[in-house]
């Protein structure tokens, strides 16, 4: 019988981990797809963002939403939901292709908000489940550390599988993207069949059944309330720093990194290092965090991160380095102002944040997580209004200065893993 239950549980980590991988996959798919939209536009940067900020609108409407339904019909059911979520919005952008001008590109977006709610209701289920199966603590968070390298590794290679299949995106029609959109529906429709077939039972901590009376809510928690905050800062940290990045080097006025020749370039090869950064962060994290507690890698990584963007602020573009830079093939070396090697070095930071938060701010929340799954997933929109903050900024004092935007949210997320983390609510019952 124990035999059957620990079976049970390693297709349960392997199933999560393909759905994170899934996750990072739907969200890169608008990259390149905005890229042509921007083109078939005259060139507008907002026109070409928009896919990815429906995506993570998405999430401010979803995130309660798919938090109530795991707790009404389970994890199982949820992922289910949310695989064939996506396969409707991946369609509907599909469709879009045969629609031309700004109607098409409404049906576009409204494509692309569905794929976020998909995105929202898989990130739902795997970040708690994963969590819970590893009996929280220590063991919870490195298997999400584990998903999350799968996850990062899905987001550095999506771009490029993509780019193999329609070439230059920049040149490319709606049509040349067919062959990306055949793929994705055919990856949710097997993940659909499979999922459906494999017998996966919700994990006994934390379960909840239709007799389970809920006397409070997962805001009656300090540490859940704080860690919302800490999420919020953090997704706008890990957009912002090599967002605000991108447009630095590549403003070649006096205002930006001093770059003059294929600016745009090296910035983009630039950005693509810092994900892999990220990538390599959760992969070697993942071999020690069932040693090491989420609190002290929180605490060491933050301070670190700190230090390494108010060097950046104070340095800029004083003294020039050579880095290697990710091309997507392989790594070159190129010259860029001291500040951007600084901020790339930020991935590695970066890269056990959502875990640590996530693992930190459902400690001893039982019956209660599967809620705050749900509060945690609207929290996601951080990434899209701390960047905002960030740039405005940028525009009106200058590219450094905007720093101290990320440099604030990481010094919140230092006291957070210091002080704000600790459950002093262990009274309620869960």
């Amino acid at each position: 019988m124990s035999n059957q239950k620990q079976n049970g549980s390693v297709i349960a980590i392997v199933t999560m981990m393909f759905l994170y991988a899934m996750i990072s996959f739907v969200t890169n798919l608008a990259a390149p797809i905005g890229v042509i939209w921007k083109g078939a536009f005259e060139g507008s940067n907002a026109v070409g963002m928009l896919g990815n900020m429906m995506n993570f609108l998405a999430y401010l409407f979803m995130g309660i939403p798919a938090g109530k339904l795991l707790t009404k019909i389970g994890y199982k059911k949820t992922a289910l939901a949310g695989i064939g979520t996506g396969f409707v919005g991946v369609l509907i952008q599909f469709i879009s292709g045969s629609v031309s001008g700004t109607p098409g590109f409404v049906v576009y977006l409204l494509g692309a908000f569905i794929a976020g709610f998909s995105v929202c209701m898989l990130n739902t289920v795997v970040n708690p489940m994963l969590n819970l199966l590893g009996g929280g603590g220590n063991r919870g968070n490195q298997l999400n550390l584990i998903g999350g390298t799968l996850n990062s590794l899905a987001g550095t290679l999506t771009p490029l599988f993509v780019g193999a299949l329609i070439g230059d995106a920049a040149k490319a029609s709606f049509s040349d993207v067919n062959p990306v959109m055949y793929i994705a529906m055919a990856v949710f429709a097997l993940a659909f069949i499979v999922l459906l077939f494999i017998p996966i039972q919700d994990p006994e901590m934390g379960k909840t059944g239709a007799d389970t009376v809920f006397e409070h809510s997962p805001w009656a928690f300090r540490h859940f309330v704080l860690g919302t905050i800490a999420i919020f800062v953090y997704v706008g940290v890990e957009v912002g720093i090599p967002g605000t990045l991108i447009f630095y080097l590549s403003d070649t006025t006096e205002a930006g990194g001093g770059l003059t020749v294929n600016a745009a370039a090296i910035a983009g090869s630039v950005a693509a290092t810092y994900w892999l950064l990220m990538l390599v962060g959760r992969m070697c994290s993942s071999f020690i965090a069932d040693k090491v507690s989420s609190k002290t890698m929180m605490t060491v990584t933050t301070v670190v991160g700190m230090v390494l963007i108010a060097l950046a602020m104070v340095l800029g573009k004083s003294a020039q380095v050579s880095m290697p830079v990710f091309t997507g093939t392989s790594f070159d070396m190129v010259t860029v102002p001291v500040a951007a090697l600084l901020l790339v070095l930020c991935g590695l930071c970066t890269s056990i944040m959502w875990a640590s938060i996530f693992n930190l701010a459902t400690e001893g929340l039982g019956k209660y997580t599967a809620a705050a799954s749900g509060i945690f997933m609207m929290m996601v929109v951080g990434g899209g209004v701390l960047p905002l903050i960030q740039n405005f900024i940028a525009d009106n004092a200058g590219y450094m200065i905007s720093y101290i935007v990320p440099f604030v949210a990481v010094a919140y997320m230092c006291f957070y893993a210091l002080v704000g983390s600790k459950n002093v609510n262990t009274d309620i019952p869960v």
